[in-house]
């Protein structure tokens, strides 16, 4: 399966590789930034997000790309679709903790709303996350999410579900 490269006015959404296994190693092992995410886990565990990130692609047609940024290569995090089973699809991201406040996540995720509308022709792109996430929640709706529902998730906890706007054109491109 070919993975789209995209790009934006500062970064570049690569696919995943071996070459992300010390930023996932980095953000799984690194307690607070990966405890929305279930972190912190050991660095065998990070490796097995990684590869679960890259198999998406080929089992769905669809993941998380590598956030990097152009000027200087450095890899911030990663977005774009997570599908777990029995799960519904969402919109997801995660940056490193040095990433954060430079408007990455929302420049990225602008980029893969729009490759979702437009390449995969979805209808709708959904998101969600729990309700202490006040970083995730302020972002959507930065992006100009609209809260569409509250619904209980296979973990159990209820969740408020919010729906993405297909965004206004902006200088991205894909190879």
């Amino acid at each position: 399966m070919h993975i789209p490269t995209l790009h934006t006015e500062r970064l570049d959404l690569l696919p995943p590789s071996a070459a992300c296994a010390q930023m996932y190693d980095a953000f799984y092992t690194d307690a607070d930034a990966s405890r929305p995410y279930g972190g912190p886990l050991t660095s065998a565990a990070a490796w097995s997000r990684l590869a679960a990130d890259l198999g998406a692609w080929h089992l769905q047609g669809f993941g998380v790309w590598a956030i990097q940024q152009r000027d200087c290569g450095d890899l911030l995090g990663v977005c774009g679709f997570w599908q777990g089973k029995d799960w519904p699809r969402e919109l997801t991201w995660w940056l490193l903790p040095k990433a954060r406040g430079a408007g990455t996540a929302q420049e990225a995720s602008r980029a893969v709303i729009e490759h979702a509308f437009h390449v995969f022709r979805w209808e709708s792109v959904d998101t969600y996350m729990n309700d202490d996430n006040h970083a995730a929640r302020a972002l959507v709706l930065r992006l100009g999410a609209t809260l569409t529902g509250r619904s209980r998730f296979p973990d159990g906890l209820e969740r408020d579900v919010f729906r993405l706007p297909r965004p206004n054109p902006m200088p991205a491109s894909e190879e």
